[in-house]
């Protein structure tokens, strides 16, 4: 009977442990996602716009500057990708995209659509033109917006492109863990994705296009900030239903030989999302287009921000899109000669 005791003692032992741990665990994730849903819910505002309610957050003063956000994203995370990509003297607009947090979904939720709402955005908000920046499955309708409204665009920026490239399309990296982890995605389960970033964040780290080794090698600046990514992504459930927009694209060539407008492309080698053959293409497809590669850094540029912000620094002044240093103006200029031939850097 004590042998039965002691056993039925240690069995409620081990219940209280495994009960305290699971209310320690539901308390931490808890506190984070109500963290991550005040954030989204109070760091934007709503444009009633000729197309529509649209969500946008913006920052600095100076040149307009238009960050269209790629998959997972939000307004929050159009701000986070230009936050190092550019120096001050820039009013930087960051847009919802159609499904992601307060932007509804239209019944056309076409990259040409979603362009047209972009334009509808600066238009409420009286800005003529602007440098647009399109990041990953953004620069969909940064082109369609630099095609569709040449006037409105005074430098177009693509960044890991993720559009057509007419031999080897962009897709998600093929793995078992990255295919779990869009099944995650795209059930929009926000306690997945936490406790997947808590017990293997390398999984979400190969799943948003970078080599975990990439970022194990890195210093621990561009760690933190890859981790900072992954935690930009929740609350999921709010983004999920742009992600759906996203992950099933009907890309289609487009005349980017039309692009006027000063263009920079920039992707990488080992860009698990394989932005490098749609980043060449569309370099060689608009006139004048610069292409810069670099040979590591994966979807998110790992280690290469201070060279990337360079790169566009060095382009905005080249094409005289910003006015010089300590010239008192802060608008963006167009460029009165056309751009040189179309060139490529690799790093």
């Amino acid at each position: 009977m004590a042998a039965m005791g002691r056993i039925g003692w240690t069995l409620s032992a081990v219940f209280i442990a495994i009960a305290v741990a699971g209310g320690m665990v539901f308390l931490s994730y808890s506190n984070d996602i109500d963290r991550a849903r005040s954030a989204v819910d109070t760091g934007a505002r709503i444009a009633n716009t000729a197309a529509g309610p649209i969500e946008y957050a913006e920052r600095g003063v100076g040149i307009p500057l238009l960050s269209i956000h790629g998959a997972g994203g939000g307004w929050d995370q159009g701000l986070i990708n230009v936050a190092d990509l550019v120096g001050s003297g820039f009013r930087v607009i960051a847009p919802s995209r159609f499904g992601y947090l307060g932007t509804p979904i239209p019944a056309d939720a076409s990259p040409a659509t979603q362009a047209d709402a972009h334009v509808a955005l600066l238009s409420e908000l009286e800005i003529d033109e602007a440098v647009v920046v399109g990041v990953s499955a953004g620069a969909r309708s940064a082109i369609e917006l630099a095609l569709r409204h040449p006037d409105r665009v005074s430098a177009l920026i693509l960044i890991v492109p993720g559009t057509y490239a007419p031999e080897s399309p962009v897709m998600v990296e093929g793995s078992r863990g990255s295919a779990f982890v869009f099944w995650l995605v795209n059930t929009g389960v926000d306690f997945a994705w936490w406790a997947t970033e808590k017990i293997a964040p390398s999984v979400l780290i190969r799943f948003l296009g970078v080599p975990p080794e990439v970022v194990e090698a890195a210093a621990a600046q561009d760690r933190n900030r890859g981790m900072a990514i992954i935690r930009s992504v929740e609350p999921l459930s709010r983004r999920f239903p742009g992600i759906n927009i996203d992950s099933a694209p009907d890309l289609h060539r487009l005349p980017l030989e039309k692009i006027a407008a000063p263009t920079l492309v920039v992707s990488a080698e080992d860009d698990l999302f394989n932005t490098l053959p749609a980043a060449k293409f569309a370099a060689t497809s608009i006139p004048g287009a610069k292409l810069v590669v670099y040979d590591t850094g994966g979807h998110l540029l790992v280690g290469r921000g201070e060279k990337v912000k360079k790169a566009v620094s060095d382009f905005l002044a080249r094409t005289g899109t910003m006015q010089p240093a300590g010239s008192g103006a802060g608008t963006s200029v167009r460029p009165k000669a056309p751009a040189p031939a179309v060139s490529s850097t690799r790093s």
